[in-house]
């Protein structure tokens, strides 16, 4: 798994310029403080809201409770059991490297 650009890891350390909407309906998670096109209308991404407005923290990989429930209940109900937790494995590892790159 490899990214072009750091910047675009959102605070639970999917990729935002490997996801189809980046540059069209959604300019990144960071950028638009968790508002984005998938949120609940009007407000931020569950894990955004979580780890940004709630606890303060840079991402979920300051957390040390990643992954959590919220992280469950905010699945992408197109993936498989398997692909989900995959997911997840992925999203813990670019935070991790996104840390060691501070």
């Amino acid at each position: 798994m490899e990214t072009g650009n750091m910047a675009q890891i959102s605070v639970c350390g999917s990729d935002c310029g490997a996801c189809s909407y980046y540059g069209s309906l959604c300019k990144g998670c960071s950028t638009c403080e968790g508002k984005v096109f998938h949120a609940p209308k009007g407000g931020a991404c569950p894990i955004y809201d979580c780890a940004v407005n709630q606890k303060h923290f840079a991402g979920c990989g300051t957390c040390g409770q990643a992954p959590c429930q919220v992280w469950r209940d905010t699945r992408d109900p197109q993936l498989t059991d398997e692909a989900f937790e995959q997911s997840i494995r992925e999203r813990l590892k670019m935070l991790q490297t996104s840390i060691d790159k501070l």
